[in-house]
């Protein structure tokens, strides 16, 4: 498996639906999804130029912080225990996986400890899937009213992990409707609160993701390959 190779198909897909959206590609962030991989890949990929990582394990994402070079922005997109939070408070660039007020508050008392203020996104799982974590979709506004008011907390926008689909078209709905989640949210102008991340699309529907308004895509197996979960 060539790196390389993968990591430039993922950038020549998002130019093309950049282009195909009539975007411009600075507007969207490609975070490498590492998690299950050996720090080796990581340095590998770390060359050919992105600086944004992202993990979904507090203990893994910990151990590859204290190896990797410290200009690394690292996001946790995957499900946050609060028992974890102290771990990463201070060391992330932006935690996009916060779905409930007793996460936020626990956040809110590790960064305050810490001096430090903690990028954040809401995890809103748009399709209502029994198997995902995030809220539902009318309950995000009134977790974002409370969360605003934790004074080491930013909020930056929304975070979604779409079902996992044979044919990436028929995910757009569900892109579709969290943009317009965000529109809705940022038009009540709510203090400390803004909508400028939209953090939508995997390996299987990023191209589709971009087209609807995705910011931030986290592509792992397009380019790091199939997960192995056997080297845990």
């Amino acid at each position: 498996m060539d790196l390389k190779t993968n990591f430039e198909q993922v950038e020549e897909n998002i130019r093309k639906a950049c282009e195909k959206a009539g975007r411009d590609r600075s507007e969207v962030t490609l975070i490498s999804v590492s998690k299950t991989k050996p720090v080796e890949m990581l340095k590998t990929v770390y060359d050919l130029g992105p600086r944004d990582f992202g993990e979904n394990k507090v203990q893994e994402m910990c151990e590859k912080i204290e190896v990797l070079p410290k200009d690394i922005r690292w996001h946790m997109i995957g499900h946050l225990q609060t028992n974890k939070v102290k771990y990463i408070v201070g060391k992330t660039e932006l935690i996009h996986s916060v779905d409930s007020i007793h996460l936020a508050k626990e956040i809110e008392k590790q960064a305050a400890k810490q001096n430090v203020t903690v990028n954040v996104l809401i995890e809103v799982n748009i399709a209502e899937e029994e198997s995902k974590f995030g809220i539902h979709k009318e309950e995000t506004l009134s977790l974002i009213r409370e969360a605003a008011a934790l004074p080491h907390i930013r909020i930056k926008g929304l975070m979604t992990i779409a079902p996992f689909v044979e044919n990436p078209e028929d995910n757009r709905t569900y892109f579709k409707q969290i943009r317009q989640l965000s529109v809705d949210i940022k038009a009540q102008n709510i203090d400390n609160v803004s909508m400028d991340i939209l953090s939508m699309g995997m390996t299987g529907d990023y191209m589709v993701a971009i087209e609807e308004g995705a910011t931030m895509v986290r592509v792992g197996t397009g380019i790091f390959g199939e997960r192995n979960y056997n080297k845990q």
